[in-house]
C-alpha cells in the first residue's frame, strides 16, 4: 500500500500526546491542515495532549476550520478533553460558535462534568430549565448504571408499562427453572438459537427493560412491536463485532433502525438528540433508558438477575405483525 502523501503515515496512536514527535513531523513536511483524509488539529483535540494541539494550532490557517461540521474544539468538549479545549481556545478557537443542532462548544460543556471550562460572556444564553434538568439526570443515570460489562447484551427499553404488562404483550411464560440455571451459569456454552427465546423483564421507574445478556432478542422486530403499543420503545443490541445498534419503536411501527447509541451526533441531529449524544457518549444502556424516559436507580435491569426470567412463543421474530 503508498504511504499518504500529507506527512503523517506511520504515526501511532500514542505519537498524538508527544509534542517533539508531531514538532518533527511537521518540520519535515507534514501538512497540518489534512490527515488521513480529516484535520490533524481535530485529531490531536480528542486524543492528543494540550502541547499537541498548541504546536497544531499555531501552524494551522483557520483554529476554527470544519471537519463534517464541527470545529476541533468541539471534539475536545465532545472528548471530555477539558485541557486540550483550554488550549485551542488559548489559541483563538471560538467556543460560542454554534455548530450541531444550534449548540456552540461552550454551551455543551455547560452540560457536562467541566461546565466552568468557559466563561459565559455577558448576552450568551446559558442551559434552559430543561436542559439543565436532563444533564442533572444524565449525571445520575450514568451513575446507577455504573461501568457494566454489556458487549452482545439486547435490551428492549419501554415507557410506561411494568414487567407484568410486558410478559403479558409477549406472550411469554416463565422459563423452566432446571433449564435456566444451567444457561445462566455460562450462556456462551449454547448455541444462540437454543437460548434466544429466554428473556429477563424488570419493572423500573418510568416503564420496564427486556434484556438477554448474551444475545439480541429484545430488539427483534416482533419483540419491539408489541411492547410499544400505546408507548414508546428503544432497542439495542451491543454487538461485539459491529458495534451498538440501535432502534425506535412507537406504537407499534419501527420508526427507526441501525441506530447508534452511545456514538456522536449526526450532522443532522436535534438539539435534543445532540446533547442526549453528549451526556450518555460511549454509555449504550444509559442512551436506551433515557431515550424511553427510564430512570433505573441500579444496573440490575440491564446486567440481571431481573425480575423474571421468561420464555417467548415460537414465532417469525422478524415479519411478526401485531396487527
Amino acid at each position: 500500500m503508498a504511504e499518504r502523501g500529507d506527512g503523517w503515515a506511520g504515526l501511532a496512536h500514542q505519537d498524538w500526546r508527544d509534542v517533539e514527535v508531531i514538532r518533527r513531523r511537521l518540520d519535515q513536511g507534514a501538512d497540518p491542515e489534512a490527515w488521513g483524509g480529516g484535520r490533524p488539529l481535530h485529531r490531536a483535540a480528542w486524543c492528543g495532549s494540550p502541547e499537541v494541539v498548541a504546536e497544531l494550532a499555531r501552524r494551522v490557517a483557520d483554529v476554527d476550520a470544519l471537519e463534517y461540521g464541527t470545529t476541533a474544539l468541539w471534539e475536545a468538549v465532545l472528548s471530555d478533553r477539558p485541557d486540550n479545549a483550554r488550549a485551542l481556545a488559548a489559541a483563538g478557537a471560538d467556543p460560542w460558535r454554534p455548530q450541531l443542532g444550534g449548540w456552540s462548544p461552550g454551551r455543551l460543556a455547560l452540560a457536562g462534568p467541566t461546565p466552568e471550562l468557559f466563561q459565559v460572556p455577558e448576552g450568551e444564553r446559558g442551559l434552559t430549565e430543561a436542559e439543565r434538568a436532563a444533564a442533572e439526570e444524565g449525571r445520575r443515570l450514568v451513575a446507577a448504571l455504573g461501568d457494566i460489562h454489556y458487549d452482545g447484551t439486547g435490551l428492549a427499553c419501554v415507557a410506561g408499562i411494568d414487567a407484568e404488562e410486558a410478559i403479558r404483550r409477549l406472550e411469554a411464560a416463565p422459563a423452566r427453572s432446571d433449564e435456566l440455571e444451567e444457561l445462566l451459569e455460562d450462556p456462551y456454552e449454547y448455541d444462540l438459537d437454543d437460548t434466544l427465546r429466554i428473556v429477563g423483564v424488570t419493572t423500573v421507574p418510568g416503564g420496564c427493560v427486556v434484556t438477554q445478556p448474551w444475545g439480541y432478542a429484545p430488539q427483534m422486530p416482533g419483540v419491539l412491536r408489541p411492547l410499544s403499543l400505546g408507548t414508546v420503545c428503544y432497542g439495542l443490541y451491543a454487538n461485539p463485532k459491529s458495534g451498538n445498534q440501535g432502534s425506535i419503536a412507537r406504537d407499534g411501527v419501527i420508526e427507526g433502525w441501525d441506530l447508534h447509541p452511545g456514538g456522536a451526533p449526526d450532522p443532522e441531529a436535534t438539539p435534543e438528540e445532540v446533547l442526549a449524544s453528549y451526556l450518555y457518549r460511549h454509555n449504550a444502556p444509559a442512551y436506551s433508558c433515557a431515550y424511553a424516559g427510564l430512570r433505573p436507580t441500579d444496573a440490575r435491569a440491564v446486567v440481571g438477575p431481573p425480575d423474571a426470567w421468561v420464555e417467548l412463543p415460537e414465532r417469525d421474530y422478524w415479519t411478526f405483525s401485531t396487527s
